[in-house]
């Protein structure tokens, strides 16, 4: 299969192909990896959409894996995936928000540093009340220890992991989870040191208890995968819950505050996973019969606050276990990846012993930048990556929370970073913007409201704004930049969502900067995704200059970081950019073309069905209003959704739902644009998928009139 795929039209990559291998394990594992990868992009034309909690394959393989080696039965409704360990701790601390953690010392590494305090119940300095303070005690990880900590201390939450010598029985969980439940901690238990991707696993007591007893309502397990033959930093983690309240928030959790998980890595370990179960016969004996935990529980801490207003009310993924949805609600192109990317994908992947200079992404991202938007930079200035631009912009969230500051919203931005910025408790304020002028910001609106905020944050989507679809031009940004110059206000410039302009030559900022002396107070936050419409292959930047700030950035830690592999690919395609390589910009001009177009039709067809369209100008997302539809009763005998019984009269808070229901499209409603009556509709998808959502659109219609 590799030399099928390089064959067909990507020989050039050949001469990066080594296998030779030294040790035969490192063999066993990259080689059925190759194939597998190879497989993937010479099949597949794009990369599929995976919900939050993460691939449904990668998951139903890690509860494969249970039953099979550890007769453990699990579904993939009780995995969740994230990048790595540290950002499933830290998830899971901001999701319940407790006034006292107890951490095991070698798991506290990558928290906040702000976190990492003796034990003070007030905050000296804002004298601000406990319930907002999360305050974690280091511990050590013999259980006896922890345990008698735990008893003395009362924590609301308990994460630990197990010395190796205790992790052989299941004594030593028993006892946790016994000490836990008695006095009302949450526990969360890390078994990475002991989880082994291996035919011959060695004895673990947890899986033992698991295997006989369902996981109590008040632990979770946690795993972070790191070991593998090839890659000693290539990690996934994944957690597991049998509460389907824990599961469904943790998911939503990932969606908000990381965006989503790295494809390719899940991809990589469900290949280890996927040869492992294919060594092992199948298990004829019957599943022996699970007790359930039925020990009494006392009172436990529920969801922060904050993270129950925003999960009850944000506009997220809808679930789609089935794949039977079209989803017009997702940033994410399911357009055929240019053979480029593909090649600079597997390339990555092929190569060994990678130079360190192979991997700097930086002096090619400061070109970038420049000959994209006009972006100052020197050696003062700093890079920053992650998996995905969302988690980067919920670090700088977490700095305008610690600074005192106010974060800016313009009316019409991206939902989910606003949700996320609540879920944080962010102070937020709305920068009104009017119809008249497609709901961008202008400078006199921004000026009103900055009169009235101390310490302001303002958030900037463009050149492309996320969701209209419109643009800034360079007069516009400027004029914005000036008043934010103005009032000495933060800018964090979200770039995310450009790059796909129909007609625009981009941004020239290099004279605003020198002239309003901006350099210290724009953030620059970016992704390629988007931008080289590569699909599920993400990598997000931000870049920023004053060193208070980036210190600041660094304390909150737990970023999940692009593996190397990411940013081999990310250099090589930026230096196609760079050198007008034309087969690159080609494909990518025609996808131009191509979301321009589907933009015209799916206008067309929205008017032509009672909504007032905003035309876009870029990206891959539109907005619209069901002008015709408000107060229009619907009434379906058989919902797409559940197959149940569906009556309601039609609202900006309805409508999402009441398409669903009857179509099974996802759009997204005025709850996400922030744009009251306008719902956004993406047109990145497949050519079938697009069709049938315009014979969605129709449908609707049909129904209601």
């Amino acid at each position: 299969m590799i030399f099928e795929f390089l064959q067909n039209g990507f020989q050039e990559i050949s001469s990066s192909l080594d296998l030779s291998f030294e040790d035969d394990s490192v063999a066993d594992e990259k080689i059925p990896f190759l194939a597998y990868l190879a497989n993937v992009l010479k099949e597949s034309s794009f990369f599929p959409y995976e919900p939050p909690a993460g691939s449904i394959r990668f998951r139903n393989l890690i509860a494969g894996f249970m039953k099979t080696y550890h007769h453990t039965p699990l579904t993939t409704d009780n995995i969740v995936i994230f990048p790595s360990r540290a950002v499933a701790i830290e998830n899971a601390l901001r999701l319940f928000s407790p006034r006292l953690a107890i951490i095991d010392e070698n798991l506290t590494r990558h928290l906040p540093r702000q976190w990492l305090t003796s034990l003070n119940i007030e905050n000296a300095e804002t004298d601000q009340p406990s319930a907002d303070v999360l305050t974690v005690i280091e511990a050590p990880r013999q259980s006896d220890l922890m345990i008698e900590l735990i008893k003395k201390l009362k924590p609301q939450v308990v994460v630990t992991g197990m010395a190796q010598f205790e992790a052989i029985t299941s004594s030593a969980f028993e006892h946790l989870l016994d000490t836990t439940r008695a006095i009302g901690s949450r526990l969360f238990l890390d078994i990475s040191d002991h989880f082994e991707l291996s035919s011959l696993p060695s004895p673990n007591g947890v899986f033992k208890y698991l295997a006989g007893t369902s996981l109590p309502s008040h632990a979770a397990i946690i795993c972070g995968l790191l070991k593998n033959q090839v890659y000693s930093d290539l990690e996934v983690a994944f957690v597991i819950s049998e509460e389907e309240s824990i599961f469904k928030a943790l998911s939503k959790t990932v969606e908000l505050l990381e965006g989503n998980t790295a494809l390719i890595s899940q991809y990589y370990y469900g290949c280890i996973l996927y040869e492992l179960l294919a060594f092992q016969l199948a298990d004829r004996h019957p599943s022996p019969e699970r007790g359930c935990d039925k020990a009494e529980t006392v009172e436990m801490i529920g969801f922060s606050s904050s993270a129950i207003s925003v999960l009850d009310t944000a506009e997220l993924s809808i679930d789609d276990k089935e794949n039977s949805l079209l989803h017009m609600d997702v940033d994410q192109s399911f357009l055929p990846i240019p053979s480029p990317i593909k090649a600079a994908i597997f390339e990555s992947f092929a190569r060994q012993n990678m130079a360190e200079s192979e991997t700097d992404v930086a002096p090619s991202l400061r070109e970038f930048i420049k000959a994209a938007y006009g972006f100052p930079s020197d050696s003062n200035t700093e890079f920053i990556y992650s998996d995905c631009p969302q988690s980067l912009f919920n670090k700088l969230v977490l700095c305008c929370i610690h600074e005192g500051g106010t974060l800016c919203f313009p009316s019409g931005s991206n939902g989910n970073y606003v949700s996320a910025a609540k879920f944080l408790k962010a102070n937020i304020v709305d920068i009104p913007t009017e119809s008249e002028l497609g709901f961008k910001l202008t400078e006199n609106a921004l000026t009103n409201v900055l009169q009235t905020v101390k310490k302001p944050w303002v958030y900037i989507s463009g050149p492309t704004i996320n969701p209209t679809g419109l643009i800034y031009s360079n007069e516009e940004i400027e004029s914005i930049l000036s008043s934010c110059a103005k009032f000495g206000a933060r800018v964090v410039l979200d770039t995310s969502f450009s790059g796909l302009e129909f007609n625009f030559e981009g941004w020239d900022l290099e004279d605003s900067f020198r002239k309003l002396n901006l350099d210290l107070r724009v953030c620059l936050l970016g992704g390629l995704s988007l931008k080289m419409l590569a699909g599920g292959f993400t990598f997000g930047f931000l870049v920023m200059a004053d060193p208070c700030l980036v210190d600041e950035l660094y304390s909150f830690s737990g970023l999940s970081k692009p593996h190397s592999t990411v940013k081999y690919a990310t250099k090589k395609l930026l230096g196609h950019r760079e050198q007008k390589a034309g087969n690159l910009l080609d494909a990518i001009g025609k996808q131009k073309q191509i979301l321009g177009n589907r933009s015209k039709r799916l206008k067309e067809t929205l008017e032509g069905c009672g909504w007032d369209v905003l035309e876009p100008c870029a990206g891959v997302s539109m907005v619209a209003k069901p002008s015709a539809y408000v107060s229009k009763i619907i009434k379906l005998d058989h919902s797409y959704k559940d197959a149940s019984v569906y009556e309601a009269k039609i609202a900006d808070s309805n409508i999402r739902e009441a398409i669903l229901r009857a179509t099974g499209l996802c759009i997204n409603s005025s709850s996400w644009t922030g744009i009251p009556g306008y719902c956004r509709f993406t047109v990145a998808l497949t050519d079938s998928e697009f069709e049938k959502a315009l014979d969605c659109i129709v449908k609707f219609k049909d129904i209601v009139f």
